[in-house]
């Protein structure tokens, strides 16, 4: 292979083209590409597939719990939850042909991720032509969000598979005006509302790029822009409809009171939860500027080419600065792996930047793989200990013991780790269905309770012989425990730990874990009490 360098018509970027060996260049095109974007695929499952027997962390518990349902029992129990249903009814069908594990249910956001390097191929082709889909190819394939949260078992790769494919919908459909598209993004737009509601802050992001398209995009793309608009806006909500309702109640009643307000860190943010790290972000940013600066250096009326970046700049840094207003100004929802719908968009802007920007942009991809292609990059190799207190507890627990858990949403978590036949609560009080959590006018019932009035109760049911175990988790980092409900899930653990210890009539058995291993993401220990009088 020998790669040779021309003059781009704009003489400003060293172009280079690849010679590839003969035997290669004898097989038919779609041989080629398809052995390029098959070993893309493979080399995304082995980096995101090296810990996929790990723990879940609580949010996985709970997503798991919801799914253990049946698919009829998961809308009802979804209005309580706060999410849309629609990755917890693929997990369900998932879980029944290969199990609960870890492992198995890893496997499906694994899935899902894969998919995106050859659909964003296929989108790409028709935006910016082969090199550009490659390279946009290999991006996703070598992306660290993409990474980290193939091994969570939540919906956040289905949503941006959904989001790429909005993406691409929006592009091809109302930039290039290929108005068949129109219809992609209707129905992918519909899909996110039903996976996770920050396809709100996308849908918003994109009506304004839609707006400014059609004040300044010129007569060939203004044409029927309004009518293909409206009709594709009309049948999302047309296809969201049946669920229009129960997203009311969730608006009304369930919030995420655990976050906080996000400051301006947002940039950080984006440089190592999407992308991987400041340094690999810079280079590739400066590999886009130069693949798109001879655009906008033309002094004429924008090109299609020049809206396309333009527009993909909407979709991704739109999406991220509606959803910021939105936590200031409504309730706090910002957390990098919400990030998922704005995501495909940043990629695709960087990508088709950097397959123009000749051998800057060749130095940038190579950079972008030698940095990310190891799979302990971004992984997480231990996301919490419940796996290891259930491991230690379950052979000392009998059936009718009590488990109370000190954070509420950790029980479903809890319950998938200990063994069945148990008797559960968590300090707001007893429970009759601890894999999930109900998030209805959480932080207002909690602030309400009163904790003897609810902890002495459970305590005095037990009977001589049987046993407690109290699950606190670990609140040391006070920085992290300052929003609303962890504020009061700190203090609140903290009570309950207290009079538990000091109640005469339990005496303690044993502690778990042995062996703390540290948690990326939640950490908790175990105290085991039995009541002798």
């Amino acid at each position: 292979m020998s790669i040779t360098t021309e003059t781009t018509d704009s003489s400003l970027i060293r172009e280079y083209r690849i010679r590839l060996p003969r035997v290669l260049r004898a097989l038919p095109e779609w041989a080629r590409v398809g052995g390029i974007l098959l070993l893309l695929c493979a080399a995304a499952v082995y980096i995101r597939s090296r810990y996929v027997g790990g723990q879940f962390w609580m949010d996985e518990g709970i997503t798991v719990g919801i799914a253990s349902h049946s698919l009829t029992a998961i809308p009802g129990i979804m209005r309580v939850d706060g999410s849309p249903p629609l990755f917890y009814w693929l997990l369900h069908i998932w879980m029944s042909w290969v199990g609960d594990s870890e492992a198995a249910t890893h496997w499906l956001p694994i899935l899902f991720a894969t998919l995106t390097i050859p659909v964003s191929y296929w989108g790409t082709l028709g935006i910016a032509g082969k090199r550009a889909a490659l390279t946009t190819a290999t991006v996703f394939a070598f992306n660290a969000f993409l990474d980290y949260y193939s091994l969570e078992t939540r919906m956040y790769t289905l949503m941006t598979l959904l989001g790429l494919l909005g993406t691409i919908g929006f592009i091809r459909g109302f930039v290039l005006r290929e108005r068949r598209f129109v219809v992609l993004f209707s129905v992918a737009q519909a899909l996110m509302f039903y996976t996770h509601n920050w396809s709100l802050f996308f849908g918003a992001a994109a009506f304004v790029g839609l707006v400014v398209l059609y004040r300044y995009g010129g007569e060939e793309i203004r044409q029927n822009l309004i009518r293909d608009t409206l009709l594709a806006y009309l049948a999302a909500v047309i296809l969201f409809a049946p669920w229009i309702p129960t997203f009311i109640f969730q608006v009304l009643h369930t919030a995420a009171p655990w976050d906080s307000r996000p400051r301006f860190g947002a940039p950080i943010q984006i440089a190592t939860g999407v992308i991987g790290a400041a340094s690999l972000t810079v280079v590739m940013v400066v590999g886009a500027a130069v693949g798109y600066s001879p655009l906008f250096a033309r002094p004429r009326r924008m090109t299609p080419e020049a809206w396309v970046a333009v527009m993909l700049i909407f979709l991704g840094i739109g999406t991220l600065v509606v959803a910021w207003i939105s936590s200031q100004v409504v309730t706090p929802a910002w957390v990098v792996r919400y990030f998922a719908p704005a995501i495909p968009a940043m990629l695709m802007f960087l990508a088709i930047g950097i397959s123009r920007a000749g051998v800057v942009g060749a130095i940038a991809m190579i950079f972008l793989v030698l940095f990310m292609a190891r799979p302990s990059a971004f992984e997480p190799s231990y996301k919490s200990d419940m796996q290891d207190i259930g491991g230690e507890m379950a052979p000392l627990l009998h059936r009718g013991d009590l488990v109370i858990v000190g954070q509420p949403e950790s029980t479903p978590l809890a319950y998938y780790y200990l063994p069945g036949g148990l008797r559960w609560a968590n300090t707001m009080g007893p429970l009759k269905h601890p894999s999930y959590m109900n998030w209805v006018n959480a932080l207002p019932r909690y602030k309400r309770e009163n904790v003897r009035a609810t902890l002495m109760p459970m305590l005095n049911s037990l009977k001589p012989g049987q046993q407690l175990l109290y699950i606190r988790p670990m609140t040391e980092g006070a920085l992290n425990w300052k929003a609303p409900w962890t504020f009061e899930i700190r203090r609140r653990s903290a009570q309950y730990g207290a009079i538990i210890q000091a109640d005469k009539q339990l005496v303690q058995v044993a502690t778990a874990p042995h062996y703390y291993r540290g948690a990326c993401c939640v950490a908790d220990s175990a105290v085991l009490y039995k009541k002798v009088r």
